[in-house]
């Protein structure tokens, strides 16, 4: 098991009617047999979002990263699956561990991190609690990883929990162990092996676990890997928490609490580890980190281990270009600040990076420090802050650090009356009053630059009116006066999925989940960043987990249905978009007071507008009501399809998804009915869709429709 260390060291199918049937003319049954062979393509490229579709856009991050020299460094495809189980079902109180799973959430933000692993958001699959079952890890390690790795990608499978031996073999602890059938009920510690050493074809392999006993774990010897590959390339790096016959420890000192091995295993993926201060951390370099550290704080009781015959030392774990420095630069030896608050609830930063939230009287460590001075800051809300003062770390040394936080933050009146008038004309809602708002929050900046909350509202303003440069400036300025300023962080992510960057936006919103997990905005816009990357199943969690902590509340509701349609649930998705309309049913000018700006990130689907040519609220019905639409169309009910896509145009006119599918229902009517009088709105809205996008995916088809419906019409009837 994990021990707790005391302060001692996760369509429609179509029927053909026949002549007779639908009494029309041969000529007529010729051209809509044509007409029906169109409409299948159309069908089809409907059924499959095609890669640069809008509304259904895919984020992506480019996988090369610029280097801290001229050469660039290629950061190969990599895919990961993350368990962490914290409580277990079937286990005895005293077997439940406490930090497992924050351990699984610290890894998945280095993991993500570009100053880190560089994964991209939608390749890492994260298993924690109920989710990590015996069949979930077979799911995602035995069948989602050997189908998606290639020969010259990256794959990592990082484990917490617990680790038992039975029989003189080693399985580790899903969330359904039963310890009276171990051997039925764990996984297999020669069986991940043989899964990562041998199914999984990738050029880089990783494997961590922190876990009791992991060090038995037992991976196809290099002779045998050799053998099966026939290429040394095959590289495979295990860094297992401890010895076969060892415990592995968690300590609540660490950062509010972690596995002491995953905590050095994170702080040497964010650069610690690099020694040779190329702003790259190696296999090599992290083992030799890891081992070092957690030996020292254990005092001896726990030694990760690693065989370096089975991998390449300069393996690429993690990239991180602020770590570099000059070559001639020394390897640094490492210290320890150990810190301790006059009040409970006071954040501690180090470097711009939080450790934990302290308690008064419960010191918290931070070891692994390069030696030299840092950065450290406390806050707690509604105090001026401790800092940020500059703290000397001396290698091999623990050094305390005192925090206190004394002073109620106190503004002066002329910057408190700033604010007020502020928001006046920000709760106005309209663009000239947003741009009186900025000159009001800029004053009261300007007469109090610690006025922390002026920053958020003007982040909050210029996010209303799409100035998203001077948005995130403003967020920014908010979180460094504030870093424990949860709103902030939940805002600037907002504005990072406004911009595209929706795998920093995700890293964001999950460091304010971390601290609040109930935090509903951060869940909302976190189901948002998951719809963009196609990512559906973990959209629909955080939705739901939001819509449980305020049903009242409706953007989840809306990325709910979105999420449920594009994973063809289009019985499921339609009640959803209703409750969203029904919850979101008020004047549009309400929409800034109700953090429409905030929650309206809509970038990738067309929809990024200036607040002067329409506001969020009306492209979020649209985009409800279109929704709706296509259930119905590919659930074949023709008729409620084309009603509530002629109702999403009410909201914008000027939709081209709304036009096509327009144009694709009514030439499913006509093909199934024989209508004549159905292809002319069909031409129509085929028409406008292409005079609005014509560069669309769809746009082929739409022309090709086009032709045919033109080439009939003109023919004598």
């Amino acid at each position: 098991m994990r021990i707790r260390l005391l302060p001692v060291p996760s369509g429609i199918s179509l029927r053909l009617v026949h002549p007779s049937e639908a009494r029309i003319s041969p000529r007529q049954s010729r051209f809509f047999a044509v007409l029906a062979l169109s409409l299948c393509a159309s069908l089809a490229l409907a059924q499959q979002p095609p890669q640069n579709r809008q509304r259904d856009l895919k984020v992506e991050r480019l996988d090369t990263l610029p280097a801290p020299t001229a050469k660039p460094l290629q950061i190969p495809v990599s895919y990961a699956v993350i368990v962490g189980i914290s409580r277990y079902r079937n286990l005895p109180d005293k077997l439940q561990l406490q930090f497992a799973e924050r351990d699984a959430q610290a890894i998945f933000t280095a993991l993500i991190s570009p100053e880190g692993g560089n994964f991209r958001v939608e390749n890492v699959h994260m298993l924690t609690g109920d989710k990590a079952t015996l069949a979930g890890l077979r799911r995602e390690i035995d069948t989602w990883l050997p189908s998606v790795a290639r020969d010259d990608d990256r794959v990592l499978i990082y484990f917490a929990g617990h680790g038992f031996m039975y029989q003189g073999k080693g399985y580790l602890a899903p969330f359904d162990i039963d310890l009276d059938r171990i051997a039925a009920t764990g996984y297999p510690m020669d069986q991940l092996g043989s899964v990562i050493g041998g199914k999984i074809k990738a050029k880089s392999k990783i494997l961590l676990t922190d876990a009791c006993h992991s060090g038995a774990i037992t991976p196809e010897d290099t002779e045998n890997l050799n053998s099966r590959f026939g290429d040394l390339s095959k590289s495979l790096f295990s860094l297992t928490a401890s010895r076969a016959r060892e415990r592995s420890f968690e300590s609540p000192d660490l950062r509010g609490g972690h596995g002491v091995f995953t905590y050095y295993v994170v702080q040497g993926m964010e650069g610690a580890a690099d020694s040779s201060g190329d702003g790259v951390v190696t296999a090599d370099e992290l083992a030799e980190y890891v081992h070092t550290q957690v030996r020292e704080y254990t005092t001896n009781q726990q030694n990760p281990t690693s065989d370096k015959a089975n991998f390449d030392p300069d393996m690429l774990l993690a990239y991180v270009p602020s770590k570099a420095r000059p070559a001639t630069a020394p390897a640094p030896k490492f210290g320890t600040l150990i810190f301790e608050s006059n009040m409970d609830g006071v954040e501690v930063f180090v470097d711009g990076k939080t450790i934990g939230v302290l308690q008064k009287g419960m010191p918290v460590n931070a070891p692994g420090l390069s030696p030299g001075e840092h950065t450290v800051q406390g806050v707690k809300m509604g105090y001026e802050p401790d800092g940020p003062r500059q703290e000397m770390v001396y290698p091999g040394q623990e050094s305390p650090v005192r925090i206190r936080i004394l002073i109620p933050r106190r503004r002066n009146k002329a910057a408190a009356d700033l604010l007020q008038e502020g928001m006046k004309y920000y709760h106005k809602g309209n663009e000239q009053d947003y741009k009186k708002a900025v000159a009001s929050f800029e004053r009261a900046l300007a007469a109090d630059p610690t006025y922390y909350q002026a920053a958020f509202y003007l982040g909050r303003t210029y996010s209303a009116l799409f100035d998203y440069e001077n948005a995130g400036l403003s967020y920014r300025k908010a979180i460094q006066l504030d870093p424990d300023y949860l709103e902030a962080h939940a805002n600037y992510g907002g504005i990072l999925l406004d911009t595209g960057d929706v795998d920093e936006a995700v890293r964001q919103l999950n460091t304010v989940l971390q601290r609040e997990p109930a935090h509903s905005v951060a869940l909302t816009l976190v189901a948002q960043a998951y719809r963009f990357k196609a990512l559906y199943p973990q959209s629909i969690e955080a939705a739901r987990k939001a819509i449980q902590i305020n049903p009242k509340t409706a953007e989840p509701h809306l990325w709910l249905a979105d999420s449920l349609r594009l994973s063809g649930k289009f019985a499921e998705a339609r009640p959803v978009y209703s409750e969203y309309l029904k919850l979101s049913d008020f004047d549009s000018k309400l929409a800034g007071k109700l953090n429409y700006y905030v929650l309206g990130s809509l970038v990738g689907m067309g929809r990024k507008k200036r607040v002067a040519e329409r506001d969020i609220w009306n492209d979020l019905h649209n985009m409800a009501w279109y929704g709706m639409c296509e259930c119905e169309r590919k659930s074949g009910n023709l008729d409620t399809a084309i009603a509530e896509c002629q109702k999403a145009l009410t909201y914008d006119a000027k939709d081209p998804f709304a036009h096509y599918t327009l144009g694709l229902a009514f030439m499913t009517k006509a093909v199934k009915s024989g209508s004549v009088a159905e292809l002319d709105p069909a031409l129509k809205h085929f028409q406008q869709m292409l005079d609005l996008n014509p560069d669309m995916d769809e746009a082929s088809i739409a022309r090709k429709n086009i032709a045919n419906i033109q080439q009939y019409l003109k023919q004598p009837r």
